[in-house]
């Protein structure tokens, strides 16, 4: 222990030097803590330990934190509205830059199938730890190209199982597909059912005695264990430390411990990453890197144009093309999870040492240029797009505003409340996340913004604390719900109008201080019964 010690010490305070140099130069901490390993590993000839079992877990569970964070935002209900962001892009994302990657690998390079297939694998995911930490400084996890790559993110983390699966059988002849298969399905209904039965009830209860104890010790403890016990019982069971943490956050999310947990567990999650980020650092053999420049570099900027283009066209099917460049820009490069994918192929004989080495520096590469290229996307974002993402306007004005009405969605509903207020002369911004209703509110010369209204940010940059009203006309009755949820930490402070399709809604909404919610199947009945009797009256006076 004594012995590391002072190269702890000498890593902590090579960090903290180097990142305050680097915050004045506008320039991200990830490479400070990048440049960190390194200059440690070279400073203290500790090449040895960069594959160090210890430090490699230290660093993974800042992977693990960090996705339990994102677990905490992406409850079931979410996740259920995020499914084609999902499911579908992040399917499309990972399988053609899969095939891509092993057409180049296997034919371009005459590298072996089962090697190619490792390769391909890999290359097609993305870093979670540079990509999320980014979102969540810029604020940008909020925008349309945020969301998008934040849910390509989550599937290429449920992808991670499938191809450590795919190795394990690769390198063991013995067992057959169909019985890994088998296993597997097992192990996930098993991991997935304790979490979702048992853990669910066991975490609420732990979580609701540790808090009402009033000792912040005890409850920072409990949510510690809650997140190494799923951790851990997911790795037990042959998936990933990250996907249990995942879980676990998912199901505190749907309590009411949410905002405590993710403010408590930040420290943990930036510490933790820091360490992550330097053992990236202790990888690069500055030796092999200069011997192998110009092949890595070339390596680099084909799987950043591979995998970007891929993205982008992705994307961009579905939304704006600016969208599919940012999250194209935010996604190219490849992610931590390719270090275990390599490191495991190659101990079981698949990959040879020189090509992991020359991967291994052509990920970090990628790694290490993401942020800058981050920093200098909306330069290129300008250069090639002249129109702006839809409905991505400036909403600094609104810093000022006072005593308007947000209209939440332009459906039908929305469009006739907005026509009313605007006839009356009520000032009034709305609110959607469709893209063809935003474009009909611009058409018709509505102030519109794009953003979703159940994120926090999305309703301070509104000045919804100043608003006269807001009302909400969406018709998903679970969108409301989180729109609702997301506007009572507000309190009374602000009149809510819902409008509702059905007895079952309103006794979903009851809970959260709404000023009165429409029935427009009651207000039809109102109508047509007050009509009626007034033709009714008119027909006898006569």
């Amino acid at each position: 222990m004594e012995s590391i010690l002072p190269y702890v010490i000498a890593a902590l305070a090579l960090s903290v030097v180097i990142n305050l140099i680097f915050k004045r130069m506008g320039v991200s901490q990830i490479i400070g803590y990048i440049l960190t390993g390194t200059i440690v590993v070279y400073l203290f000839d500790l090449r040895g330990m960069s594959d160090s079992d210890a430090l490699e877990l230290t660093g993974e569970f800042g992977i693990v934190f960090l996705m339990f964070t994102i677990g905490l935002e992406m409850s079931l209900s979410k996740l259920r509205l995020m499914k084609k962001l999902v499911f579908y892009n992040g399917a499309l994302q990972v399988g053609v830059s899969a095939v891509l990657f092993f057409l180049a690998a296997h034919y371009g390079f005459g590298i072996g199938v089962n090697s190619s297939l490792i390769i391909a694998s890999a290359l097609s995911l993305s870093s979670t730890a540079v990509v999320l930490t980014y979102l969540k400084e810029s604020k940008g996890i909020y925008a349309p190209y945020g969301q998008r790559s934040a849910g390509i993110l989550i599937f290429q983390d449920i992808a991670v199982i499938p191809i450590l699966i795919m190795i394990g059988f690769l390198s063991n002849d013995g067992h057959s597909l169909g019985l890994v298969l088998l296993e597997t399905a097992l192990s996930a209904v098993v991991v997935i059912g304790l979490l979702f039965v048992v853990g669910r009830r066991v975490m609420s209860w732990l979580l609701h005695f540790s808090a009402d104890s009033k000792v912040e010790e005890l409850f920072m403890g409990s949510v510690l264990v809650i997140v190494t016990g799923a951790s851990l019982l997911a790795h037990y069971a042959g998936f990933t430390y990250s996907l249990g943490a995942f879980v676990a956050g998912m199901i505190i999310a749907e309590t009411r411990y949410l905002h405590k947990v993710e403010s408590d567990i930040a420290p943990f999650k930036d510490l933790l990453l820091g360490v992550f980020f330097v053992t990236v650092g202790m990888k690069i053999d500055l030796a092999f890197l200069f011997a192998h420049l110009g092949e890595i570099i070339a390596l680099f900027a084909g799987i950043l144009f591979i995998k970007g283009a891929v993205i982008h066209g992705i994307i961009g099917m579905g939304s704006r093309s600016v969208t599919g460049f940012k999250t194209a820009v935010t996604l190219a490069q490849v992610g931590e999870f390719s270090f275990a994918i390599f490191a495991l192929a190659e101990a079981n004989d698949l990959m040879q040492s020189d090509v992991v080495q020359t991967l291994v520096l052509a990920v970090v590469l990628s790694m290490v240029a993401t942020p800058f290229m981050l920093a200098k996307r909306r330069w290129l974002q300008d250069l090639l797009f002249k129109e702006g993402e839809i409905g991505q306007r400036d909403m600094t004005p609104l810093e000022t505003r006072h005593n308007h009405v947000v209209v939440c969605g332009y459906g039908v509903v929305g469009q006739f409340v907005a026509k009313k207020l605007r006839e009356r002369g009520i000032p009034h911004v709305v609110v959607d996340n469709n893209y063809r209703h935003v474009r009909r509110a611009q058409r018709a010369g509505e102030e519109i913004y794009y953003g979703d209204m159940s994120k926090p940010a999305i309703l301070h940059a509104l000045h919804v604390e100043e608003a006269a009203a807001v009302i909400i006309t969406l018709d998903n009755p679970e969108k409301k719900l989180l729109i609702c949820e997301a506007l009572g930490h507000f309190g009374r402070k602000i009149n809510i109008a819902v409008k509702v399709v059905s007895l079952e809604e309103k006794a979903m909404l009851k809970e959260f201080p709404i000023s009165f919610m429409v029935d427009g199947k009651e207000v039809v009945a109102d109508v047509l019964v007050e009509r009626t009797m007034q033709c009714s009256i008119g027909d006898h006076g006569r």
